[in-house]
């Protein structure tokens, strides 16, 4: 667990029981008309095609098949809602980076982002997912600024923590974090999980729901 961040048995079964509870898909967004009303918070997921989003978001409300987890980039095409509990809304992104589409599905994408993110008042964090085995690569920067430049809070959540060796883990955060105290919106520290060990998912859980009261 990061040492920056507690969170005591209560709340951490708080969490586990908003997660076990009801998280209903919502619906499919193409297009800023179809943004259902703001009247509950929001968090959204954002990360590089294939960084283990959906399988992130299926340990966090232990299920299966809440998100579609697949091997080809670019799976996640709009933004999709899901609605947990009546208390919150999680907002899967499109994946950026890398992805086997067109340069106009691409740039659409990309718009719908960026409109997204410019005009949602009740958006009240965007989880940037990278994979701890690569860092930051120059796609992560550019949607960092995206944010930093909407004045929309981001936090960085490290996946597939697994996979990189625990005595890595200080260099790992050390190095991210330094690159953090450059960008005005974001959280300065970061939060590592792994979908397969379980690591750091209770405590995630439990950092969203904050958003939520």
């Amino acid at each position: 667990m990061d040492a920056i961040e507690e969170f005591g048995p209560l709340e951490l079964e708080q969490a586990r029981k908003l997660f076990a509870g009801k998280c209903d898909f919502m619906l499919g967004v193409a297009a800023l008309e179809q943004l259902p009303d703001t009247d509950l918070s929001e968090v959204a997921f954002a990360g590089r095609s294939n960084v283990g989003k959906s399988s992130l978001m299926n340990a966090l409300t232990e299920r299966t098949a809440l998100a579609r987890t697949s091997h080809t980039p670019g799976r996640t095409q709009q933004l999709n809602y899901f609605n947990l509990g009546d208390k919150i809304r999680l907002v899967d992104m499109p994946g950026y980076g890398y992805a086997k589409v067109s340069k106009t599905q691409r740039e659409e994408w990309n718009q719908l982002i960026r409109n997204f993110l410019r005009g949602r008042p009740n958006l009240r964090c965007v989880f940037m997912l990278i994979d701890a085995r690569h860092g930051l690569k120059d796609s992560d920067r550019e949607i960092m600024k995206m944010l930093d430049d909407t004045a929309v809070s981001y936090r960085i959540i490290m996946t597939k923590a697994d996979k990189v060796h625990e005595s890595q883990h200080q260099a790992l955060r050390d190095k991210t974090e330094k690159t953090l105290k450059e960008h005005s919106a974001a959280f300065p520290h970061i939060h590592l999980t792994s979908s397969v060990k379980g690591i750091g998912v209770p405590e995630f859980r439990a950092i969203i729901r904050s958003f939520a009261i």
